[in-house]
């Protein structure tokens, strides 16, 4: 064997493998892993030019994969003023206030991350809040889940729609007694009436906005992301990027499906797949069959909690959705469809079966992303279908509070339904972990204190808790086989991949209630420092 590249000794290896311990080092040859051992094995491969990195009883283990990520439009979001942070309309006319003042040279004044009650009563911002805050130019604010938004009246007016507008029954431009529209915009079909009226970035503002993105994500320890909307032009951007020596990260590119098309637009996601990189894939289709429970409308079994009558609504037509997944199956692509409701989940699982039934079976893979509720009924029908259950710990509420609709929504009757990370596994679910940034923080950390941190709402519920083990897991080695990669990365053994992490310390050793302070502090992808504190 040849001297190594790196060697990572003195560590609390966390190979996340199925057969065979955790080790104490690491050596890195090239882009793969040469060796899993001990420090004296690791010794053996130490060459003159051998880069030794004591970890000093901390933990090293395989690269952060992010299963559900928006990683292109949060790149162009950074540009926006950030408001995750705005708990109050003070808070808000702050922060807009001084970026306001920072971006003079512009005429908009766009924000991301809004809460959803940011009022004593628990209600969201009115157009003419906004107005009085900044009274002169455009104000668009998206909310962090991105499916309702803010705009002032000057943005309305723009956007022609200050006496309200039909959008179809996906969307909403909420009026009041009067017929004027108050601000609040739901889903795209209404947003999206504001949002294109902001100027684009250039091509090359877009690629510079990229390259910081997928500096932070490095920063904290992610490796690889599963991209959740996407397009042959949006796989030739990250591409530029690779080709600029700038793209850290591996990027699976999905071709996003629309309610308007016709199977034959497949074709761009087979040509995404046939035009993948080193770094850069195509391959998956994403779907989007309901919103999100908070506005009312993700797809539910039931009525939601205190509105009788109205179980939400759909994007696609059952029999539309399946024709064109069954198109999409057998060309061999993977599917994702973002459910929150059971009612997307249950109608999504339908047609997975069918998918089953007339293709035949294979080793699909085929994904639902979110479930934030599912019915007892589907739980083993993940594991019967093959289904993955990719979510998000980071969107489950820890507490039940006025700026968090989500509980009040589905009520305490659906709570031990809900986020049922504990309920899948235990059926038979495989599942894979992930942020759906910009919708919730990039950093794992703030998944897996989640994860860990999750008590029953109310008396009687179950714990869906996670274990650390199955948490890194999966951010791991099941997020590697949510996209078909489990034999090249996602756990650290000889041959794999050379995409690894240090952590700050010893996670294991970590209180879960002091998850947050663990950090990243070297990340290597392919083989390459790609973050170093």
């Amino acid at each position: 064997m040849t001297n190594s590249n790196i060697l990572i000794t003195n560590a609390r290896v966390f190979t996340a493998g199925k057969d065979g311990p955790d080790a104490e080092a690491i050596a890195i040859e090239g882009n793969r892993i040469a060796l899993v051992g001990s420090n004296a094995d690791a010794e053996s491969l130490r060459g003159p030019d051998t880069r030794v990195i004591d970890a000093q009883g901390r933990t090293v283990m395989p690269g952060f994969i992010d299963s559900h990520f928006h990683l292109l439009n949060g790149a162009k979001e950074l540009r926006f003023a950030q408001l995750q942070e705005v708990r109050s309309l003070e808070m808000l006319r702050g922060a807009l206030v001084n970026y306001a003042e920072a971006t003079q040279g512009s005429e908009w004044i766009a924000g991301i991350g809004l809460v959803y009650g940011i009022l004593p009563d628990g209600s969201s911002v009115t157009r003419q809040q906004l107005d009085e805050i900044i009274p002169d130019r455009p104000v668009y604010l998206v909310a962090y889940d991105g499916h309702t938004a803010w705009a002032n009246t000057e943005a309305l007016r723009r956007a022609d729609i200050l006496n309200g507008r039909e959008v179809g029954s996906f969307g909403k431009i909420v009026t009041d007694d009067e017929g004027l529209a108050t601000g609040e915009l739901r889903e795209g079909a209404a947003m999206n009436l504001v949002e294109d009226l902001i100027p684009e970035v250039t091509a090359e503002e877009t690629l510079d906005l990229l390259a910081r993105a997928v500096k932070m994500a490095a920063g904290f320890g992610l490796t690889s992301v599963q991209n959740m909307n996407g397009d042959l032009k949006d796989l030739s951007v990250y591409q530029k990027l690779e080709a600029r020596g700038e793209m850290l990260l591996r990027v699976y590119v999905p071709f996003l499906v629309y309610p308007e098309m016709n199977p034959s637009v497949l074709s761009e996601a087979v040509a995404m797949r046939d035009a993948s990189s080193n770094k850069v894939r195509g391959g998956l289709v994403k779907f989007f069959m309901d919103g999100v429970i908070e506005s009312y409308t993700g797809l539910l079994l039931d009525d939601y909690e205190g509105r009788s009558g109205w179980r939400g609504t759909a994007q696609f037509e059952p029999e539309h959705f399946t024709e064109l997944a069954l198109e999409a199956d057998k060309h061999g692509l993977q599917i994702a469809v973002h459910c929150t409701g059971d009612g997307a989940v249950r109608r999504v699982l339908d047609t997975y079966e069918v998918i089953r039934n007339q293709n035949g079976a294979r080793d699909s893979r085929h994904r639902i992303e979110h479930i934030e509720l599912v019915g007892d009924a589907d739980v083993p029908r993940f594991a019967e279908l093959g289904v993955i259950a990719a979510m998000q710990p980071a969107h489950s509420p820890l507490v039940v509070d006025s700026t968090d609709p989500w509980p009040a929504r589905v009520g305490p009757a659906r709570y031990r339904r809900s986020f049922a990370w504990t309920t899948l596994r235990e059926a038979g679910a495989h599942l894979a972990f992930g942020s759906d940034w910009t919708v919730a923080s990039m950093n794992p950390m703030t998944g897996i204190y989640a994860a860990l941190n999750r008590a029953p709402w109310q008396e009687g519920d179950p714990h869906q808790s996670q274990t650390l083990e199955d948490t890194l897991l999966g951010y791991t080695r099941d997020a590697a086989y949510a996209e078909h990669m489990e034999h090249e990365k996602g756990v650290l053994k000889e041959g794999y991949l050379a995409d690894v992490v240090m952590l700050s310390e010893d996670i294991f050793q970590t209180p879960k209630e002091k998850m947050l302070r663990v950090k990243a502090v070297l990340t290597i992808c392919d083989g390459e420092v790609i973050y170093e504190e």
